[in-house]
């Protein structure tokens, strides 16, 4: 038996399988809610997905904000550690730091993001960054 890939998300991927359940994201919520993969969170990556969830324009109360975070928290393993791994490519936009920061301490076999900024990183990343199309191919294959 394989292992289940262990995967960070960023915020708008995990926003728009949250937020569009009913749109061409839904796989990828069936997909954690089936544990065919485990997301990987850390405190930094919840508190934005938290700031997120609350922006006017999605118009979400309270309780449907909570009902969200239901739908992903509980599929997902919180990793902690204490320091910004080193070593890290320079990105452009200091909050996507948390991302890479994630994906390399907690030995992620991927990082899925459609964020230009860390696009522009791959390159020099160890852990494979993929687009949303590139990771369900990526899941099929897994």
């Amino acid at each position: 038996m394989s292992k289940v890939p262990r995967v960070v998300l960023d915020t708008n991927c995990v926003v728009s399988a949250l937020i569009f359940s009913r749109g061409k994201f839904v796989w990828l919520r069936e997909a954690w809610q089936a544990k065919r993969f485990v997301a990987l969170t850390s405190q930094d990556t919840v508190l934005e997905l938290l700031r997120v969830l609350a922006y006017p324009k999605f118009g979400l109360t309270q309780g449907e904000q909570e009902q969200l975070l239901a739908e992903y928290l509980p599929y997902a393993e919180t990793v902690r550690f204490e320091a910004t791994p080193a070593a890290l490519p320079a990105i452009r936009d200091a909050d996507d730091i948390s991302f890479l920061a994630l994906a390399a301490a907690a030995r992620a076999d991927a990082l899925v993001s459609g964020d230009g900024d860390i696009q522009a990183v791959k390159a020099q990343f160890p852990t494979p960054i993929l687009t949303l199309a590139e990771f369900s191919d990526w899941l099929q294959r897994h």
